[in-house]
């Protein structure tokens, strides 16, 4: 990296904290998901899992209520929709996650496992596409639960988003889900109007009138449904709606864009399938220490695609655990 010769260099010596606790317990609680607070002897900061981002009042009233009694009174939000309990003394950990229990809360989210899911609000609003909160709830069932004794080769991050417009960034996860709508054009209705209403909905501008006829090309068509029922005469009335899949993504020091699945998954269970399918090929080919977009490019994406789109991993799935 280069440095520009104006710029000021300072070094600041800082007081050294160290952990009065052994390694082998931080290390236990880091697994329950109690990460240690640089800048205590004793502290840690407790990740409560919100499940797909949602949270009752009840459930809100209580991570309160714990934050206050058992921490420093303070919350904060992590980038994957887990809630941080701040400042929790060593001794405060076990009688907070028996409170947090009472109200059906948990804490976790670290190690080299399924990490908990993060979902957009595509449910509510007004560009989702499909129920993100529904499926990013079985997947946390499913995987982060139901897999939870799973070590994989690396941590494994899910994101549900509603729509192409991607705010939790489902391509840069190690396995992300789109909600998709693909219009149906019936060029036959199409009267090649002046004004083109599917021109002036399209975001991407990728419908256009051509020799007098609607047309969208599919390759540039983003499938976000805005120009679905737009058209007065009827030319996008029909769709299809579906779930796309990415595969190896990854996002920190170095990050990775994830590549779309050609098939357009029609339901939640065939989402389901997928998704584990592809925790199955990483434990069973993925190398220690490796992110999954390494285990993918090290294959090949093709090839990824084509064990996924197999029930071989299925078939071979107590083996594939067994190990």
């Amino acid at each position: 990296m280069k440095i520009s010769e104006h710029a000021v260099i300072r070094t600041v010596e800082g007081q050294k904290v160290s952990c009065a606790l052994p390694a082998e317990e931080v290390a236990r609680v880091k697994g329950l998901g109690c990460l240690w607070d640089k800048r205590t002897e004793d502290r840690f900061n407790v990740r409560v899992i919100t499940v797909n981002g949602k949270l009752t009042g009840e459930k809100l009233s209580a991570i309160a209520e714990a934050a206050q009694r058992f921490g420093s009174g303070e919350a904060a939000m992590t980038s994957r929709l887990t809630i941080e309990i701040q400042s929790v003394p060593f001794e405060n950990i076990e009688p907070m996650r028996e409170f947090l229990a009472q109200y059906g809360l948990e804490s976790g989210g670290t190690g080299p496992k399924v990490r908990p899911v993060v979902s957009c609000k595509g449910t509510s609003c007004q560009y989702g596409l499909i129920d993100t909160f529904s499926l990013s709830e079985k997947i946390h069932t499913r995987f982060y639960k139901e897999y939870h004794g799973v070590k994989l080769p690396h941590k494994f991050k899910i994101a549900v988003g509603g729509c192409p417009n991607n705010c939790v960034k489902p391509n840069l996860n190690d396995l992300g889900v789109v909600g998709q709508r693909v219009p149906v054009v019936d060029a036959e209705q199409c009267k090649g109007c002046k004004t083109c209403q599917l021109e002036k909905a399209c975001p991407v501008r990728v419908a256009h009138v051509e020799d007098g006829k609607v047309v969208i090309d599919p390759e540039a068509c983003k499938h976000c449904g805005r120009c679905v029922g737009k058209c007065p005469f009827h030319v996008t009335d029909r769709f299809i709606n579906g779930y796309r899949v990415y595969l190896g993504g990854r996002w920190g020091k170095d990050f990775a864009h994830g590549k779309p699945m050609d098939q357009l998954f029609a339901t939640e269970e065939e989402v389901l399938e997928v998704v584990e399918k592809a925790i199955l090929l990483f434990r069973d080919r993925g190398s220690a220490g490796e992110r999954f977009a390494d285990t993918v490019n090290r294959i090949g994406f093709e090839e990824a695609c084509r064990i996924l789109e197999s029930d071989d991993l299925l078939k071979r799935k107590a083996e594939i655990l067994s190990k």
